[in-house]
């Protein structure tokens, strides 16, 4: 199994999006009125967008997108195979994505999950977010949602040691190696 992080094209983060995960699905759906796997695609491509490829295989999108000077969001969704890309995608995010993010000036990043997606809301934590608040009824038909953020002072600090427990769970959850872990899925937006 070979898994390789490339950077985003509308191509393969298409793909993804018009393949996502049921969790990744019910997570946009309630979000956005009304969108399609391109439209999903073009607005991941308005900040950093990466695409972790596994056998060659697009399976989860992941980045940041500036909303404003200095208030960056963070976001990730998949396929189904996503769960084998989350170590990978991990230390791309420790080691090039929260780099890069802070190198252009971000004093505030924000991730949402939807709240009961409870290793998404895990993941998070060990990415080192903080978890801020319920978003009570912050989906379109009423749905929960925890806001995440890294600020500045915290932006980038977590050990990627400290992720093991998280990824370890989803690449064993089952027989197969199919976990449940979600890569904090947020849409950009």
């Amino acid at each position: 199994m070979t898994l390789r992080i490339i950077p985003g094209t509308l191509r393969d983060l298409s793909y993804v999006a018009a393949n996502l995960r049921p969790e990744d699905r019910a997570e946009i759906d309630c979000q956005l009125d009304h969108w399609s796997p391109a439209l999903l695609a073009l607005t991941a491509l308005q900040g950093f967008a990466y695409v972790a490829e596994l056998d060659g295989n697009p399976e989860a999108g992941f980045g940041a997108a500036e909303q404003r000077g200095g208030l960056w969001i963070a976001w990730s969704w998949g396929t189904r195979r996503m769960k084998r890309c989350v170590p990978g995608i991990t230390e791309y995010f420790h080691a090039v994505l929260g780099p890069q993010v802070s190198a252009r000036g971000a004093w505030r990043v924000e991730a949402r999950a939807l709240a009961a997606n409870e290793l998404a809301l895990r993941w998070l934590g060990r990415l080192g977010a903080t978890q801020r608040c319920l978003l009570p009824g912050y989906g379109r038909n009423g749905e929960d949602f925890f806001l995440y953020d890294w600020t500045r002072e915290g932006w980038n600090h977590v050990p990627v040691s400290k992720t093991t427990g998280t990824e370890a769970a989803a690449a064993g959850a089952d027989r197969r190696g199919q976990g449940r872990a979600s890569a904090g899925s947020c849409a950009a937006g």
